[in-house]
């Protein structure tokens, strides 16, 4: 799912792209990825993009008499700024402006990504999850939403009700930078681990969003994905750290995985993959130096 690197560049894009644009009409071949009927989508039709904004990982486009279009690319929902239309098959919606057309795609057998019109700002935030604003919050501020209640630092950090915009890759990266394991408890951390945990994960969106506003130059990005061969352990299972060339590790739960590396993380302890340390049992490596 792009997550907030990926989303500020759609930003950029859009806002130079489409922002005072008038927008002819929308077509939508594919009619589940409109979720509402009031406003009608014709309510739009003729009206500038006067605002372009961000309501956690949805994109909002304002319109004239206080309509707004929220997308949510979800997993594999992806917009682009085309001379000519993508396959048909992943075609979700073109919006045809008075100056060329951008196409709503997603390239998944899973139907997910979604827009909505909704009328109104207290609307626009309903939708709002309320994570605070990771670039945003102050050190006090970041380590209130950290504590606010007791979770694995991974899943706090992928919370949307807790921080805005993180998701499970770049979680992963700035578990890693931070050298924090992403299963220990948010109130076991203490002042110096929510200090480097802040700082590092302040350092890494900021250095992603400079890298990925460089690959974009201006434009849509082309390549929105969750591996990267430049991340340093999120999709790199069994390939050398970066800092000290130990094997990454992974546990696999759900359709996600966590990324990270025991001998910079966990000083070393293999955290047990709740399906794989259940099938070893005491065969299953405590250590990195036992694997």
């Amino acid at each position: 799912m792009p997550e907030l690197p990926d989303l500020i560049v759609y930003l950029d894009a859009l806002r130079a792209h489409v922002a005072g644009r008038r927008l002819d009409r929308v077509l939508v071949p594919r009619p589940f990825v409109l979720r509402s009927v009031d406003p009608p989508l014709e309510s739009i039709f003729g009206a500038a993009a006067r605002t372009i904004d961000r309501v956690g990982k949805r994109l909002v486009l304002g319109f004239d008499d206080d309509i707004f279009l929220v997308v949510h690319l979800m997993i594999a929902g992806r917009l682009k700024w085309l001379a000519k239309p993508p396959a048909a098959k992943i075609l979700l919606a073109v919006f045809e402006f008075e100056h060329g057309r951008l196409f709503f795609t997603e390239a998944s057998s899973k139907k997910r990504a979604s827009m909505q019109l909704v009328r109104g700002a207290a609307a626009v935030r309903l939708l709002d999850p309320g994570g605070i604003e990771p670039l945003a919050a102050t050190l006090p501020e970041f380590r209130d939403a950290l504590v606010r209640e007791n979770h694995t630092v991974k899943r706090s950090l992928t919370d949307p009700h807790i921080f805005s915009g993180i998701g499970n890759a770049y979680s992963d990266e700035i578990l890693h930078a931070a050298r924090l394991s992403p299963l220990k408890q948010t109130r076991l951390l203490n002042g110096e681990e929510c200090e480097r945990l802040y700082e590092a994960t302040r350092a890494t969106l900021t250095a992603w969003i400079d890298r990925l506003r460089e690959d974009a130059r201006g434009g849509f990005p082309d390549k929105v994905t969750a591996f990267r061969p430049e991340m340093a352990v999120h999709g790199r299972f069994r390939e050398p750290c970066p800092i000290c060339g130990s094997p990454v590790q992974r546990i696999v739960y759900a359709e996600n995985e966590c990324n990270y590396c025991a001998r910079c993380q966990t000083g070393g302890r293999l955290l047990a993959d709740r399906s794989l340390s259940r099938l070893l049992k005491d065969d299953w490596p405590k250590s990195i130096d036992d694997l």
